[in-house]
């Protein structure tokens, strides 16, 4: 799921802080989200971005400062109570300051009023599509004017696209297989754990 997102993450080539990012080409899903934005950002919108890796949070906070020459947010599970509402509040502003806010999935869960964005990205791809659910619906709460579009970024041919056809495929038992957890994961036999994580020749080159 690391190399999905970017190799740079899976070869441990983050460092908190960096100013020189590692090159958005080497990730298809970067360079699509950087394309992306910039739409976004041209049309007066704001942006939240939920992965959940705290290292690629800090990787596309770099990027993305770099790429779009914009102040990004970046809210994660280490973040102090005060300095939570503070980015908050930054970004509820809406004044175009502060665009584009990261959180990591998990830290941006519950409890977060973020209707300033219209637009919610799921970089990565969780295993309980209701942690996606309760983590896009911090866009959705009172208050929320606009009509807010959820982007789920897959990379074909790989992991993400078994998790996501087989999330698709359940959705109708969803209660039974995968209700308020994982659990689902444990009931593959080995034969579905092998094809989840074969790569798919025929997307290979393809993003």
């Amino acid at each position: 799921k690391q190399i999905c997102n970017h190799p740079a993450q899976a070869l441990k080539e983050v460092v908190k802080g960096q100013t020189t990012p590692p090159s958005a080409a080497r990730s298809g899903k970067t360079t699509r989200l950087i394309e992306m934005l910039d739409e976004i950002l041209a049309a007066g919108d704001q942006a939240l971005i939920f992965s959940q890796f705290r290292q690629m949070g800090y990787l596309l906070a770099s990027t993305l400062r770099h790429a779009l020459d914009r102040e990004v947010l970046f809210l994660h599970g280490g973040t102090p109570r005060l300095q939570r509402q503070k980015l908050v509040d930054e970004f509820q502003k809406g004044d175009g300051t502060s665009p584009i806010m990261l959180v990591s999935l998990r830290a941006g869960g519950v409890g977060l009023n973020l209707t300033a964005a219209n637009h919610v990205f799921h970089f990565d791809r969780w295993w309980n599509p209701a942690v996606e659910n309760q983590a896009t619906d911090r866009a959705y709460r009172i208050g929320q004017m606009r009509t807010v579009q959820v982007h789920k970024f897959v990379c074909r041919g790989t992991l993400e696209e078994r998790i996501d056809e087989m999330l698709e495929t359940k959705s109708q038992l969803a209660e039974q297989i995968v209700g308020a957890g994982e659990q689902w994961l444990t009931e593959l036999d080995t034969d579905a754990l092998r094809d989840l994580l074969t790569l798919r020749g025929d997307a290979v080159g393809e993003v």
